[in-house]
């Protein structure tokens, strides 16, 4: 008997699946051009589901944009902190997922950790969903890939910068490289590069990543640039960190190294002044709004393929 399908990371789903759920999330946002938001789509594949969405980190666009795409596939959410709920007092993740279970039909969790994620996944008989953790943000990078091919068409033969600390978003980025055909070029100091593993495992599958120091470097040529904050949820070394990271700044001099008609993203919050000049996240380069809305979009259609109906 199959297992529920759970959303962990990028890099362990098929790429036709990927495909599907990008497919459809494009086609979704299209037909809801001039709705209103809480309209549900004509064929509701979330009718009559209920998903939890459990909070160990703050949150806004994960909270709002899960809330409103299972509201418009036709479902309903619960939501809690972990401090809201017995998880928060010393309740295993275990058994937190096999009550859950009982109760809904999909987890969607913002994690410290990727063991937790991974826990729950283990022990819950529906699907969960990876909302973030310290190792990845797979419908973070979802969203990002759909507002690329929603302004410069398909992935595949496309430069992508990523500029900064070799984070969570990093990785799934990694990740996701073999699955859609673009060519990741990295630049971080090397105290904040990228998981070796995500690299070797992505290069092992014919992803092209490519990992360096010199910013210039990653960004000549990219048809994207991407930045994220320096100081992440749970980060204790805020000092080393700035002092570090201040020469990957993205600025307009940086951005001009470019291709002519390359994008900047950012997955927000933002902080102008530095990673990123507020001339550069401000300017007409930046799709960082569609970014955000772009969750709504994909989550849905992330929901849709753990429910089935992909």
């Amino acid at each position: 008997m199959n297992g529920p399908r759970h959303f962990l990371d990028l890099w362990e789903i098929e790429a036709a699946d990927l495909r599907a759920i990008l497919d459809d999330a494009h086609a979704r946002k299209a037909r809801r051009t001039g709705w209103p938001k809480g309209r549900v789509d004509a064929d509701a594949p979330g009718r009559d589901r209920v998903l939890a969405m459990v909070f160990q980190k703050n949150s806004t666009r994960t909270w709002f944009s899960f809330d409103a795409a299972i509201r418009q596939i036709g479902g309903a959410s619960i939501i809690a902190t972990d401090a809201q709920m017995q998880l928060g007092r010393g309740e295993t993740i275990e058994d937190t997922a096999r009550v859950l279970s009982r109760m809904v039909d999909a987890v969607m969790i913002r994690a410290n950790s990727h063991l937790d994620i991974r826990a729950l996944a283990a022990a819950a008989s529906v699907p969960v969903i990876n909302g973030l953790s310290d190792s990845s943000h797979p419908c973070q990078i979802m969203a990002d890939l759909m507002t690329f091919e929603e302004h410069r068409g398909p992935l595949a033969g496309k430069t992508l910068a990523w500029v900064g600390d070799g984070n969570n978003v990093c990785s799934s980025f990694i990740h996701a490289a073999p699955k859609f055909g673009y060519r990741l070029a990295i630049a971080a100091p090397a105290a904040y590069a990228p998981d070796d593993q995500d690299v070797a495992r992505a290069l092992g599958r014919q992803g092209r990543i490519e990992v360096t120091q010199d910013p210039r470097a990653a960004v000549a040529g990219a048809d994207l640039v991407i930045a994220d904050t320096w100081i992440s949820m749970g980060d204790q070394d805020k000092f080393p960190r700035l002092e570090a990271l201040e020469p990957y700044q993205v600025n307009e001099a940086l951005m001009a190294l470019a291709a002519p008609r390359a994008l900047f993203m950012h997955c927000l919050p933002a902080h102008r002044g530095e990673e990123m000049t507020a001339a550069v996240i401000d300017g007409p380069q930046s799709v960082v709004w569609d970014e955000a809305e772009n969750r709504i979009h994909t989550q849905k259609s992330i929901l849709a393929w753990c429910f089935g109906a992909l």
